[in-house]
């Protein structure tokens, strides 16, 4: 699947765009990489949000390992980057599709050529049907599905569809949730009611069944284990039953799952066979550039529950850094960044202080002591705890990891790609 990202690429960036050297002429967003710019040696301004390539390659190819190690397919969530740069290349490394969480996500996406996409999300507006209905129009070949949880959704649907005169019938995953989660039906009985519902409607077709398991997980492997493998008996249960009625639409089946906490799991559970074929696909988003913290510690558990090659061989590595300088030393112990919540992901943890950089002084970053650390975060500021005799300098570079990579995506309409040096090899355009 070839994206056609030239319309992206040929666009003119300038310095209104954060990150964007200050006395550039505007200039394409191609031509980016090709300036000699440099993270380290002050060319650009400060905070600076960056993705190493080598890292997010790495990645990429990671997955594809694994993907076709287990035997499951994936859809990335494209909702963590909303980078179409980095959609090309997840698809360029064997991704069937693309996830996305809502309607105009949706469309940004068709309109770069890709051609099957999940909306994991419940579509309930009128308007985002409408736009859904015009986008299948425009495009023959989008196959696209999105999520059903509840009798009342499926009614507005139906209604807004047969308003907007569909060429062709919708198609829907029948969402499995459980109690005290966030969507999806929440029994057996309820499920199959609704998935006979669509059966019946003559403008949904009933596409497969899906679940998210991914608020639950708590990093405990056995209690990860068993919720999972609940979650998905119910799936398991509804999919044969809707089987054996005959509810599912022409072609293979759907079964989809997969966060970016407990991929290794879901494909091992999820799998099922039916009487036609049947396609897993996870959805896991992060693992693209990874992370510094949560995802981090999470994946150490993915290696080992996954035994060899994945447990010795080299796993994900984090690839998103935001980089800051130190403004002010106001008082023994403590350094005050140029970043803060404006720049960085702060919703599960705090930024890790991860990397040091003295113009003049060192030839490359410095591993900081594992003592400092980010406890706090103003709009533009964050508080960076050291010893009272660390040697930190008004002027030094930070660069920190984080946590969380889609809260700190979506703070930046550009990002610079860079080598192993820190030379920028490209710009990434983001469209949140």
């Amino acid at each position: 699947m070839s994206l056609n990202l030239d319309p992206i690429l040929d666009a003119t960036v300038d310095a209104r765009a954060k990150g964007f050297r200050h006395a550039a002429p505007p200039m394409r967003l191609r031509d980016i990489g090709q300036q000699g710019w440099n993270v380290l040696r002050g060319d650009l301004p400060y905070p600076l949000a960056i993705v190493r390539r080598t890292a997010m390659r790495h990645n990429s190819a990671w997955m594809r390992a694994f993907t076709q190690a287990t035997g499951v397919a994936i859809a990335p969530h494209g909702k963590t980057t909303m980078c179409p740069q980095i959609f090309a290349r997840q698809l360029e490394d064997g991704a069937w599709g693309m996830t996305v969480a809502n309607v105009h996500q949706l469309g940004i996406c068709a309109a770069l050529g890709v051609r099957r996409v999940v909306i994991a999300n419940q579509v309930v507006a009128r308007g985002d049907v409408a736009r859904l209905v015009e986008l299948m129009r425009a495009h023959a070949d989008l196959w696209v599905c999105f999520l059903v949880d509840s009798m009342a959704q499926l009614a507005r649907v139906v209604d807004a569809a047969r308003r907007s005169e569909p060429a062709r019938p919708l198609a829907a995953l029948l969402e499995i949730g459980h109690a005290g989660g966030r969507t999806g039906a929440r029994s057996f009985d309820e499920a199959m009611t609704l998935a006979r519902a669509i059966a019946a409607s003559g403008v949904v077709h009933l596409a497969g069944v899906e679940c998210y398991e991914g608020l639950a997980i708590t990093g405990d492997s056995e209690r990860d284990e068993h919720h999972v493998a609940t979650l998905v008996e119910t799936v398991h249960a509804v999919a044969s039953t809707c089987d054996r009625e005959n509810l599912f639409a022409p072609g293979e089946v759907i079964l989809s799952a997969g966060g970016s906490a407990v991929f290794d799991i879901v494909a091992r559970e999820l799998p099922q066979r039916l009487s036609r074929p049947v396609r897993t696909l996870l959805r896991s988003g992060c693992y693209v550039t990874h992370d510094s913290g949560t995802y981090e510690r999470l994946f150490e558990r993915v290696r080992a529950r996954s035994g060899e090659p994945w447990r010795t061989g080299e796993g994900l590595q984090p690839a998103l850094e935001v980089w800051s300088l130190v403004q002010s030393r106001p008082e023994p112990g403590l350094a005050i960044l140029t970043m803060g919540r404006r720049d960085v992901s702060y919703d599960i943890e705090m930024p890790r202080p991860l990397k040091w950089y003295r113009e003049g002084v060192h030839a490359q970053p410095q591993p900081t002591a594992g003592e400092w650390r980010i406890d706090k975060l103003n709009d533009q500021h964050a508080y960076l705890r050291v010893p009272a005799e660390a040697d930190v300098e008004v002027g030094d570079l930070i660069g920190c990891g984080i946590s969380h990579p889609c809260t700190t995506f979506d703070k930046w309409q550009l990002l610079m790609e860079v080598d192993d040096d820190y030379t920028v090899v490209d710009a990434l355009r983001t469209f949140f």
